[in-house]
């Protein structure tokens, strides 16, 4: 379980961590939610000293807005490989920062500066051309499945073999229900025996048990102000670095806890 990039430097610890920096989130939200160029080159740094083993953030422009233009692309992955030279690095190309599929696809064929991967999702429309336009230009993919749906257009798409990964993010607020949910997917994806590294990870209540449940799994996770502001305890998380570092104490509290099939 090894990011692109990366060596293993922590072999007895079997977790490969990304922090998710600040996602969509509203500065507002949360003090230390990183925006800025500088902000987020300084808040990858801690997270990295912290124990994650690599960065996903969401561009923002100097308007503090989500973007894919090339220049804010650019300015933000110099920045912050500057501030962790070893850590790869992916970004986001939610259909939201642009809606416009054709409009985003022609922004991500500008890029000069390319992330060592980027998050794709296939629940969203334009996400094929989008995934071929990112391999073309040697940008890795890590496809982000969240319904069934969004799983027979992976499927059909002919590029399993090609992602990173598959991340598994359901969006049920329950556990229950969102383990339900990765259970339809990975059934899916079994049947067509696609083999790519999975990372697990949730969203607000299901953020801590579903990482308890990668690790059990030895999965692949991520955490941060992204996916939630809170602590196991629900008190408010100091930092991206302060959930880091207790994803990775999660990872020594279930060490002998077995997956399944072991």
């Amino acid at each position: 379980m090894v990011f692109p990039g990366e060596l293993e430097t922590e072999p007895d610890e079997g977790l490969a961590l990304k922090a998710a920096l600040n996602g969509s989130r509203d500065p507002n939200e949360h003090s230390r939610l990183p925006v800025t160029v500088e902000e987020l080159a300084r808040e990858s740094r801690r997270a990295v000293g912290a124990g994650a083993n690599a960065i996903h953030l969401h561009v923002r422009n100097a308007a503090r807005i989500e973007s894919l233009a090339a220049k804010d692309v650019d300015a933000t992955l110099k920045a912050v490989r500057h501030a962790c030279p070893d850590t790869p690095i992916g970004i986001s190309t939610a259909a939201w920062i642009v809606p416009d599929a054709e409009k985003r696809l022609r922004m991500v064929q500008r890029w000069r500066e390319k992330p060592n991967f980027t998050s794709v999702n296939f629940n969203e429309r334009g996400a094929v051309d989008l995934m071929k336009a990112l391999l073309d230009l040697g940008v890795g993919v890590e496809v982000g499945l969240n319904n069934r749906q969004a799983v027979e257009t992976f499927l059909a798409s002919g590029l399993a073999d090609q992602c990173v990964r598959v991340v598994l993010q359901p969006r049920e607020r329950d556990s229950a229900m969102a383990l339900e949910t990765v259970s339809e997917i990975e059934r899916e994806l079994g049947a067509e025996g696609v083999g790519a590294p999975r990372l697990l990870h949730g969203f607000g209540p299901t953020t801590w048990p579903l990482i308890d449940i990668a690790i059990v799994r030895r999965y692949e996770t991520r955490i941060g102000l992204e996916d939630t502001l809170t602590l196991p305890d629900g008190s408010l998380a100091r930092d991206n670095a302060n959930l880091v570092r207790v994803a990775r104490g999660r990872r020594r509290l279930l060490r002998g806890v077995r997956g399944p099939g072991e």
